[in-house]
């Protein structure tokens, strides 16, 4: 059997070698390398694969996504349509992201931004700030999509003494962190009652754009914005007008539509928006984790057993 290591270096691999003796294990190489490695290879681990690297791959059974979300499959018809299994690492991201979130949360309520620069400058000044931050305690946060990352931020809200609702493709009704969660058929209630709007969606053809002009003029007036699971479900540009008219008071970034935010997005030196490069999960904590489950997969494929987290292909996630 052997598998393309598509991440994780050196160390990873001296791992795997000692724990899979069985296994051809094949550090992958320069891209014009990578194709002739995946001709024959087994399985795949790592970063989404090259439509051109899929089409030569022969003998591919199953790809261990590195990450998790997968709205990169919809570049990949054939993947789609094809036999091979999909597995992803879900679940190491979701604790880091949701601290993320708080802290974008806190950054925006207490201007701690405006503070980090007024330290810089040696200024000290009390009545900037007199009467201008925001009480979390008793604000509502509403969720979209209540996965585990949306679930971690509730559980976090909690904390803060937020209402906390959501809305989700499939709502449960066994999360006892939220106050309730409501079918998409909902977004437009969850809006008008949002102080802060959290976007922890995974990127599908249903969600994308999904944020756009209308919804944003939908939610309460002076709320918040944060998109922490993915860019291309809220409209950056009525993100921007929005901001400009007063209907959001703030905004966090973690994820943009296209990355890096291009130079000339008004987003970049806008006041009241944090902006983060997509680095919300990388933890030491989180890279040990994925390579956990990859590993246990790895040992499922190689008994046939069922794999942990496969990814529904047609879905997106």
């Amino acid at each position: 059997m052997k598998m393309l290591i598509g991440s994780g270096g050196d160390k990873l691999l001296n791992q795997l070698v000692t724990e899979f003796g069985d296994v051809e294990f094949i550090p992958e190489g320069s891209p014009e390398e990578k194709l002739a490695q995946i001709r024959d290879v087994d399985a795949y681990y790592g970063h989404p694969l090259s439509r051109q690297m899929f089409r030569v791959a022969e003998r591919l059974r199953w790809i261990q996504h590195i990450g998790t979300g997968i709205d990169w499959i919809r570049d990949l018809p054939e993947l789609v349509d094809s036999d091979v299994v999909l597995t992803n690492c879900r679940g190491p991201h979701a604790n880091p992201m949701a601290d993320h979130v708080f802290g974008m949360i806190i950054s925006l309520a207490h201007r701690m931004w405006e503070m980090r620069d007024d330290q810089r400058e040696h200024h000290w000044m009390t009545n900037k700030y007199d009467g201008t931050l925001v009480d979390l305690s008793g604000c509502t946060l509403g969720i979209l999509g209540l996965g585990d990352i949306g679930i971690a931020i509730a559980r976090r809200a909690q904390g803060f003494d937020m209402d906390v609702y959501a809305v989700d493709k499939h709502p449960r009704t066994d999360i006892n962190c939220v106050d309730a969660v409501w079918g998409l058929d909902q977004l437009d209630r969850l809006l008008s009652l949002s102080d802060w709007f959290i976007i922890a969606a995974p990127f599908t053809s249903e969600t994308e754009g999904l944020i756009d002009a209308s919804r944003l003029a939908g939610l309460k007036r002076g709320a918040y914005v944060i998109s922490i699971s993915r860019g291309g479900i809220v409209d950056e540009n009525a993100l921007v007008q929005a901001m400009i008219s007063g209907q959001i008071s703030g905004v966090g970034l973690d994820v943009t539509a296209v990355e890096p935010l291009p130079d000339d997005s008004p987003l970049w030196d806008m006041d009241n928006v944090v902006i983060s490069p997509h680095a919300s999960a990388l933890t030491p904590v989180m890279w040990r984790d994925r390579e956990e489950i990859f590993k246990e997969n790895l040992r499922r494929f190689l008994s046939g057993q069922p794999f942990l987290y496969i990814c529904d292909k047609n879905a997106g996630f």
